[in-house]
């Protein structure tokens, strides 16, 4: 099960994100700026720069007793705005890829 937490500001197709990614746990997607994701590198990666994903692995979390928190994906949408203005992709594409990429660093 994927979770999305955003603000408003930000265009997130959730239903495309919930469609394209079945996961078999829990999943938490949020959706933040260049100042939040800042803070949360320099927190735990010890960057001082926003980095479009970062992702963390929880392994003995439960949400209740037949769920289980697998991690957290956290993109900075003005990064994936700027990654696929460079890369001349769409924004959805390029937000699907963020999440892919996280996902699977949680996994395995």
């Amino acid at each position: 099960m994927i979770n999305i937490t955003t603000s408003s500001r930000y265009k997130i197709n959730r239903k495309k994100i919930k469609e394209t990614f079945n996961i078999d746990g829990v999943i938490n997607i949020i959706f933040v700026g260049k100042n939040k994701m800042r803070l949360i590198a320099k927190k735990y990666k010890k960057e001082n720069l926003a980095l479009p994903v970062l992702s963390f692995n929880y392994d003995e979390s439960t949400i209740d007793k037949n769920e289980k928190l697998l991690g957290e994906v956290f993109i900075c949408y003005p990064q994936a705005v700027l990654l696929s203005a460079e890369r001349n992709k769409k924004v959805d594409d390029t937000i699907l890829n963020l999440i892919k990429h996280g996902i699977e660093n949680i996994i395995n």
